[in-house]
């Protein structure tokens, strides 16, 4: 097929820096390229749309790839070499990265090593389940949230940040297409594939009560992390001399909204009132009972108000709720709550009384929805299936039903265990299903059996503040390890999970060097009291 380059200026911008930028260990000349195509094989027929999806792409490393004009035509890109398989990842949570770095590890057979794209909207990973501690100052952003550039520098994976707009599966049964689809990128950049992985992830869902959307902040992202972390900053300052208390409230008492409101809670200390608020009488009310326990001692220890039984009807603006008898105010006093919001609470069961929350800022914790494009309607049956909640339902294997060439894991997955139940969308399950992912498409490239998915419950762990957390261990019943040790036992525990080896000594002699530095703190200020007291 005849290919002329790109005649738009972003386009040739884009193929000089795709073709000058580091690929790793890649030594061979044949560099991706991108080039302008007037038809697409396998889909160029159809007319088929999803819809758009929020998420991101960049070609190559350290480098950002110019997106073309609007009015650009498409672009193909073309891969390395067209004898090896192409993989295509899109999402590099925990499910994309780990399944992607788990695809560079396995040993492969001559020429049948796959060609692995990983497409992400941020060019970082994040490691969730330590968002909290940028909160609280324990780690800095590039320990938890390294740049892929960095993490696959190593490795023969490309990396692009991109936004995916939609996808053309053609691996559906009972077809025979030379492809097994393409995912099209905001861009214009179109990428054949011969596997997909959908590792997409989830976002914050706020839409469920009127005026969260709005007024409330959601702790899901990094960009949450360091809003939230600016906006405490800026009622810090602005609370400094006063006497006023920051107002904190956080909505759900799951494991988001303990370890947000113990994280707080303990940053501000008496210069702070946070109120955790949960629909059901207990909070974190699916955990191990040596987890809830230990929770509920650090909140009621730091003074977190628990306003239990209740749920959200709205929030809205602190100023709307002003009466006539307000009006005579002055108009300083009204500017001062003009920041603030109120949250109307009502009971979840008969026998209370409604409540009225004011607060300076809102945490929302409650409600995620997957990312997975749903397609549109076409002329011909084929559908990516999913369930209530959006996620792709799979099968033992991981593979998409209907779709032998899409593997979904994570959030974009709907894996049901042995007795039905879909399983929970948290950090452990993409972990491990990133793991058997890797080595289904190995088997499946190399027409071996593939392996069914089996979930291993490893515990739950939790950060209850700098020097607290709880750790629930399955392998041994009613044991929880608390407060320093619990702390200790949950950073070890990260540390091994983090993505690569390099990452991994870098960030264990940073925080080594952090640890060392506070126990010499700590033992100067008790020898300077004991001084004084003498």
């Amino acid at each position: 097929m005849e290919c002329a380059l790109a005649c738009s200026a972003s386009a040739t911008i884009a193929l000089v820096r795709c073709c000058q930028m580091p690929w790793g260990k890649i030594r061979s000349p044949k560099l991706p390229m991108i080039w302008s195509s007037s038809s697409r094989s396998g889909s160029s027929k159809r007319n088929r749309s999803l819809r758009t999806v929020a998420l991101s792409a960049t070609a190559g490393f350290g480098s950002t790839m110019e997106a073309p004009a609007a009015d650009a035509p498409r672009l193909n890109y073309i891969w390395p070499d067209n004898k090896r398989p192409r993989v295509c990842i899109v999402g590099g949570g925990f499910g994309g990265l780990y399944t992607a770095l788990r695809l560079e590890s396995l040993v492969w057979p001559d020429g049948k090593k796959p060609q692995v794209v990983l497409i992400d909207q941020s060019e970082r990973f994040v490691f969730k389940p330590m968002l909290y501690e940028l909160l609280s100052g324990e780690v800095e952003t590039w320990e938890i949230a390294p740049q892929f550039s960095d993490l696959l520098a190593n490795t023969d994976v490309r990396f692009l940040k991109d936004r995916v707009k939609c996808l053309y599966p053609c691996d559906h049964l009972g077809t025979n297409a030379p492809t097994a689809g393409t995912v099209h990128l905001e861009s214009g950049l179109l990428i054949e594939y011969d596997w997909l992985v959908l590792a997409i992830g989830a976002e914050a869902k706020l839409d469920i009560v009127p005026g969260a959307a709005d007024y409330a902040l959601p702790f899901y992202t990094l960009d949450d992390a360091l809003r939230v972390d600016k906006k405490l900053k800026e009622l810090e300052r602005k609370n400094f001399s006063k006497d006023s208390a920051i107002r904190v409230a956080v909505v759900g008492c799951g494991y988001g909204g303990v370890e947000l409101a113990a994280t707080i809670s303990e940053r501000l200390q008496e210069k702070g009132i946070v109120q955790a608020i949960n629909v059901e009488k207990t909070v974190l009310p699916n955990a191990p009972a040596g987890n809830r326990e230990a929770a509920l001692k650090v909140l009621l220890s730091r003074k977190v108000q628990l306003v239990l039984g209740y749920f959200v009807r709205c929030i809205r603006k602190a100023v709307e709720s002003q009466t006539s008898d307000a009006e005579s105010k002055s108009t300083d006093s009204a500017a001062d709550h003009s920041e603030s919001v109120i949250l109307e609470l009502q009971p979840a069961e008969r026998g209370l009384e409604g409540q009225i929350i004011e607060a300076d800022i809102v945490l929302w914790t409650i409600g995620s929805k997957p990312l997975l494009p749903e397609l549109e309607p076409s002329d011909e049956p084929y559908d990516i299936p999913l369930n209530a909640r959006g996620q792709a339902e799979t099968d033992e294997t991981l593979r998409v039903k209907g779709h032998p060439r899409i593997f979904a894991v994570g959030d974009s997955s709907a894996l049901r265990d042995e007795n039905g139940k879909v399983l929970p969308a948290t950090a452990q399950v993409a972990f491990q299903q990133a793991d058997f992912a890797g080595w289904n498409l190995w088997a499946a490239i190399n027409d071996r059996p593939l392996l069914p998915f089996r979930y291993q419950n490893l515990g739950e762990m939790m950060t209850l503040g700098r020097h607290d957390a709880a750790v629930s261990p399955s392998f041994t019943d009613g044991l929880t390890l608390e407060g320093f040790v619990g702390h200790t036992a949950r950073k070890i525990a990260y540390l091994i999970r983090l993505p690569t080896d390099q990452h991994r000594v870098k960030v264990g002699i940073s925080w080594l060097l952090k640890s060392t530095v506070d126990s010499v703190a700590t033992v100067q200020t008790m020898l300077a009291k004991a001084q004084s007291g003498s």
